[in-house]
């Protein structure tokens, strides 16, 4: 039995952050469906984008999640940094441009903030996700396609819309 609270703004929350994630890491929102207890989402990881980023963009693009350490800061202000600074800023920056290429990072970024803010609306702590993700390489176009669709319909399934049309 339910407990008769209403979570539909929850859906918002989890398209909002998919969106923002999206802009941030080095991937494409291909296809998803938000349902009431879990969600689907269809991802073009773009591993040839990043690498060709300037450090400054992931830079910029880390720091919209994430803060940066004092010495990241320093080389932003265009501080004089020695050989050794520069060499661990080159150190965080390959570790930054790695991560947003990550279909874990990605995921973990989704789903941790989705829970901290399900957690404190609900004055409750522990784990509000089952378990941790699960995912598929689709490895070619009928591959992609049928997850597509998949994934289209699955509010049809749900009941939750007649038609691919009427589902938000």
């Amino acid at each position: 039995m339910g407990s008769g609270n209403d979570y539909e703004h929850r859906r918002e929350w989890i398209e909002f952050k998919m969106h923002n994630l999206a802009s941030i890491f080095a991937l494409d929102i291909a296809a998803y469906a938000v349902m009431s207890n879990h969600y689907h989402i269809v991802l073009y990881i773009d591993k040839e984008k990043a690498p060709n980023w300037p450090d400054t963009e992931v830079i910029l693009r880390w720091q919209k999640r994430f803060k940066a350490s004092n010495l990241v800061r320093r080389y932003l202000q265009r501080d004089t940094l020695d050989h050794c600074e520069m060499r661990k800023l080159k150190e965080i920056i390959a570790l930054w441009r790695g991560r947003l290429v990550d279909l874990s990072w990605f995921m973990r970024c989704l789903n941790e903030s989705i829970a901290r803010q399900a957690n404190a609306e609900d004055n409750c702590t522990g784990r509000f996700w089952e378990g941790r993700f699960k995912s598929q390489a689709l490895l070619d176009e009928r591959a992609l396609a049928a997850c597509m669709a998949y994934v289209d319909l699955n509010p049809i399934r749900a009941n939750m819309a007649k038609t691919p049309v009427e589902s938000a």
